[in-house]
C-alpha cells in the first residue's frame, strides 16, 4: 500500500439540539493513501458531510467530537491551533461542495473569486515571514489550543452530569442533601482539573513562547535581508539597462531594451508580491485546465452567467489554486444532469492523474463511484458497514445495505425490478441498539437487534460489520438482482 497522506481513527461526532444529542458519527476509521481516491457512499444522513468537514476543520459551533483522531502529516487535526489550520485548510486540504450556486457569490465576477485566494497571500515577505516562524508559532498555539480543548471537554462532562442529576425525579429530602454535597465536590474537582490543566499548560508553553520570540527576531533579519538584496539587485540591473539605452544607435535596439526594462520591473515586483496581472495569468491556465471554453472572456463574467456543470468547473478552479495535496468532493455532481455528471467525474479524475492528488469523494450513488474509486467505505447511520477496494465492494457486496444500494440502481441489462429500501433512516437521537440497519433488512435476524455487530474480514482489504458473517448465521444468498448484475458486469470486463 501506498504511502498514508489521512488516516482518520475511532472518530465520534455529536451535535446539540434543543431535541438532544444527535450522534452523527459513530467510530468511523479508515485510511488515505497518495493518489488514491476513496469514495463514502451512503444515504443523506449517513455521516459522509460531517466525516468531511471535520477534516476540514469547518464543523458547526455546537458540534462535540466526543474521542478520535485525524491525523494528517503526523499532526491530530482535531488538536490544532487556527493559525495551523490556515496553512492546511485550501492549500492542503481543498473541497468541492455540492451545490456550486451557494459556492458562490452571485455578484462577483469569476476571475475575481478564483483569484482572491491568491491576493490574499499575494505579500510574499509575509509568507517568507510566517514560514520562517511557522513551526514555532505553531507549537505554542497548539498547546494552548489543546489547553482549551480539554478545559471545554471536562466542563461538557460536568454539564452532562449536572444534567443526569437535575432529570432525576421523586427524589427524598435525604437525596437531595447528598445530591448538593456531591455536586460540590464535583465542582470543586473540576475546578482543580482545570487549574492543573492551565498550570500544564503554561509550564510547556512558556519556553515555547521564548523560542518563537527568538525566532521572530530572526524571521525579521532574514526578510528584510532578503528585500535588501533583490532591491540592490534590481537597482544593478535597472542601471545597466539605461546605461545601454542611452548608447543605443537604433529604434529597435531601443524598443528592446525598453522591453527588457519593463520585463525587469515586472520581474522585481514578482519577487517581492503576487500582481494582479500575475494571479488573473494563474487563474486563466486553471480555468483552461478545467475545461472552461474561452477563459479570458468568461474570466469577467458572474455565476448566473454559467451553466450547473460550468459553475462546478468553476468552484474546482477554485479549489485548485492552492494545489492542495489531498482533494474532497462533497458530492459535486448531484445537482448536475448525467451527461454532466460523467464530465465533471472524468474531469476530476484526469487532475487526480496530472497532479498526483489523494480524493475522497463522498456520495450517495454507488453508480457514481464505479468508475473512479480505488476503495470504497460504506457508511450507514453514523457508521461503515463496509470497507474495501471497489472490485470487492462491487463484485463481492456483502452487507445488506450494500446489497439494497447495488440494488436501487437503474440498469439497462437488468431484468429484475429495482428494489427500493424499506422505510427511513434511523432518528440518530436515539442511536438504534444493535444493527442500525436491522429494521429496514428483510435478512435480520434477533442477535440483529439485540448486539452490533463487529468487522468480519473478509480478505485483508474487505471487511462489512453483518452477524450474516458470523459463522452461526445462517446461509443467505445476495438478491438476484445485484447476482445478476455482478456476472453481466463480469462478461463484459472479459
Amino acid at each position: 500500500m501506498s504511502e498514508k497522506v489521512l488516516s482518520v481513527d475511532h472518530l465520534v461526532i455529536n451535535f446539540k439540539t434543543d431535541n438532544g444529542l444527535v450522534h452523527a458519527v459513530r467510530d468511523v476509521s479508515f485510511d488515505l493513501a497518495r493518489g488514491e481516491t476513496l469514495c463514502i457512499v451512503g444515504e443523506s444522513g449517513s455521516g459522509k458531510s460531517v466525516t468531511s468537514k471535520a477534516i476540514m476543520g469547518i464543523l458547526a459551533n455546537n458540534a462535540i467530537v466526543e474521542q478520535g483522531s485525524i491525523t494528517y502529516h503526523g499532526e491530530n487535526l482535531l488538536e490544532v491551533s487556527e493559525e495551523e489550520f490556515h496553512k492546511i485548510r485550501g492549500h492542503k486540504i481543498g473541497m468541492i461542495f455540492q451545490d456550486p450556486l451557494s459556492s458562490l457569490n452571485p455578484i462577483v465576477r469569476i476571475g475575481k473569486q478564483i483569484t482572491e485566494a491568491t491576493l490574499i497571500n499575494a505579500n510574499k515577505l509575509k509568507q517568507m515571514y510566517n514560514e520562517i516562524i511557522s513551526d514555532d508559532l505553531v507549537a505554542y498555539k497548539n498547546v494552548l489550543t489543546k489547553r482549551d480543548i480539554q478545559i471545554q471537554h471536562e466542563q461538557e462532562k460536568f454539564d452532562t452530569w449536572m444534567k443526569d442529576i437535575r432529570s432525576k425525579g421523586n427524589i427524598t429530602s435525604e437525596e437531595k442533601a447528598n445530591y448538593r454535597l456531591e455536586i460540590k465536590q464535583k465542582r470543586m474537582e473540576l475546578k482543580r482539573t482545570i487549574a492543573q490543566i492551565k498550570a500544564t499548560a503554561k509550564s510547556n508553553a512558556v519556553p515555547l513562547r521564548a523560542k518563537l520570540k527568538e525566532t521572530e527576531q530572526v524571521a525579521k533579519a532574514k526578510v528584510k535581508a532578503y528585500q535588501e538584496q533583490v532591491k540592490q539587485e534590481h537597482q544593478n540591473q535597472m542601471a545597466q539597462l539605461k546605461q545601454s539605452l542611452y548608447h543605443a544607435q537604433t529604434s529597435e535596439a531601443k524598443s528592446a531594451i525598453e522591453k527588457e526594462i519593463a520585463l525587469e520591473k515586472e520581474h522585481y515586483i514578482n519577487q517581492l508580491r503576487i500582481t494582479k496581472a500575475e494571479a488573473k495569468r494563474r487563474a486563466l491556465d486553471i480555468m483552461r485546465e478545467v475545461g472552461i471554453p474561452d477563459p479570458e472572456k468568461r474570466f469577467r463574467q458572474y455565476p448566473f452567467e454559467f451553466s450547473g456543470g460550468m459553475r462546478q468547473r468553476i468552484v474546482i478552479a477554485i479549489a485548485l489554486t492552492a494545489t492542495p495535496e489531498i482533494l474532497i468532493c462533497d458530492e459535486p455532481t448531484t445537482a448536475l444532469d448525467v451527461t454532466i455528471q460523467a464530465q465533471i467525474l472524468e474531469l476530476i479524475n484526469r487532475i487526480k492523474q496530472e497532479r498526483d492528488l489523494s480524493c475522497i469523494f463522498i456520495t450517495h450513488d454507488l453508480g457514481v463511484v464505479a468508475n473512479m474509486a480505488d476503495r470504497v467505505a460504506v457508511m450507514y447511520a453514523g457508521k461503515i458497514v463496509e470497507y474495501g477496494t471497489s472490485e470487492e465492494v462491487f463484485f463481492d457486496p456483502r452487507h445488506p445495505y450494500t446489497w439494497a444500494l447495488l440494488s436501487s440502481i437503474p440498469d439497462v441489462d437488468s431484468k429484475e425490478r429495482l428494489e427500493a429500501i424499506p422505510g427511513t433512516p434511523p432518528n440518530m437521537i436515539y442511536p438504534p441498539k444493535g444493527d442500525a440497519f436491522a429494521l429496514r433488512s428483510k435478512y435480520a435476524m434477533k442477535v440483529d437487534f439485540e448486539c452490533e455487530p463487529p468487522f468480519f474480514k473478509i480478505t485483508d482489504t474487505h471487511y462489512a460489520a453483518t452477524w450474516l458473517l458470523d459463522e452461526r448465521a445462517p446461509k443467505v444468498e445476495m438478491p438476484k438482482i445485484v447476482s445478476e448484475r455482478i456476472k453481466n458486469a463480469q462478461k463484459e470486463g472479459k
